[in-house]
């Protein structure tokens, strides 16, 4: 178990770079891994399973009593970065609704459970943190196929049932089911079976992103002016959800907690889900924008955490233990 352990703090090092090379290797060796993608769910299960072994159903509780972060970090994933990403779509995509619907899926999922680990690292708001994400993805079923609806319903045809059906089956149910083992232990899972299955969960993260990649291998292989255009879009509009998330922190006071948790929670998103969804619900066109996505996430992430680590430092005074709660929760992914 001890190189699994070793596996685990080398992929959480180079995070940054882990999400671009499983890409790359997807489109590689796609004649190899395409045929694969039945996997996918159930790996992504699994991957949801292990990141609820962290989280307890107290867990909301701590932060409903002072609820203005959590009700404006979920305004600006669920309504202005949708309203943003639609924009761009409408201003430089408008004759092609596949691409338009792929950006917009790229901003209405849920946000990142990794976001975890850099906030933790961060000096961050942990409990809120994990109540945007418990929140976020148990909403994800009903917002990512009610806003798609809304955006491009008229124009591209979605199978809104088939989509929370799948995330029901994909999210919920075993983040519920990891929460209720927590629940049951009183939080020895999080010490226990946790950091055991983390190294799984990373390599089923390389995974998901590798077969997903796969399919798009044709895409990504003929890169032209259309697709670099679309990954200039999506990369300009995934830095400015940080930026939103720091600026609305800013303006609610925030302390040095509340402004990292917002600030990583509005700007990350859970990759694998979208494309997940994408590649499950759509073309491979929709597929393109998500799996770019991958390229810029933890860089940019990477990016902001160094402006955050100038002003505050790489942990707060308040959150001595965050290190450790991160080690608790290996199982964050996405």
């Amino acid at each position: 178990m001890k190189w699994m352990y070793s596996f685990n703090r080398f992929i959480e090092k180079w995070m940054p770079l882990v999400t671009p090379c499983s890409l790359l290797i997807g489109v590689l060796l796609s004649a190899w891994l395409t045929p694969l993608s039945f996997l996918v769910p159930w790996i992504f299960a699994f991957m949801t399973f292990s990141g609820g072994l962290g989280s307890g159903f107290k867990d909301l509780k701590k932060v409903l009593l002072h609820p203005a972060p959590l009700l404006v970090c979920m305004s600006i994933l669920h309504i202005w970065m949708p309203l943003v990403a639609w924009g761009v779509g409408k201003l430089f995509f408008h004759q092609d609704p596949a691409t338009m619907t792929g950006i917009i899926l790229a901003f209405v999922i849920p946000t990142g459970i990794v976001s975890f680990m850099w906030v933790s690292l961060y000096g961050g708001n942990i409990a809120l943190t994990l109540s945007i994400i418990l929140l976020d993805t148990f909403l994800a079923p009903f917002l990512v196929p009610m806003s798609l609806e809304l955006l491009m319903g008229a124009t591209i045809s979605i199978d809104a049932w088939g989509m929370m059906r799948g995330l029901i089956w994909m999210v919920v149910l075993p983040s519920l089911a990891g929460m209720a083992l927590n629940q049951w232990s009183r939080g020895q899972v999080k010490i226990t079976l946790a950091p055991k299955l983390a190294p799984f969960s990373k390599l089923g993260l390389i995974m998901v992103v590798a077969i997903n990649a796969s399919v798009v291998a044709p895409l990504f292989k003929n890169v032209n002016s259309k697709s670099a255009a679309i990954a200039l879009a999506v990369l300009l509009i995934a830095a400015s959800g940080y930026l939103w998330g720091w600026l609305a922190a800013r303006l609610l006071k925030g302390d040095q907690g509340v402004v990292v948790a917002m600030t990583f929670n509005s700007g990350m998103r859970n990759i694998s889900a979208g494309a997940v969804i994408a590649a499950t619900y759509f073309s491979p066109e929709v597929v393109f924008p998500v799996m770019v996505g991958t390229l810029f996430q933890q860089i940019l992430a990477s990016t902001y955490a160094h402006f955050l680590s100038v002003r505050y430092g790489k942990k707060g005074p308040k959150n001595k233990s965050a290190g450790s709660l991160a080690q608790d929760k290996h199982a964050a992914v996405g």
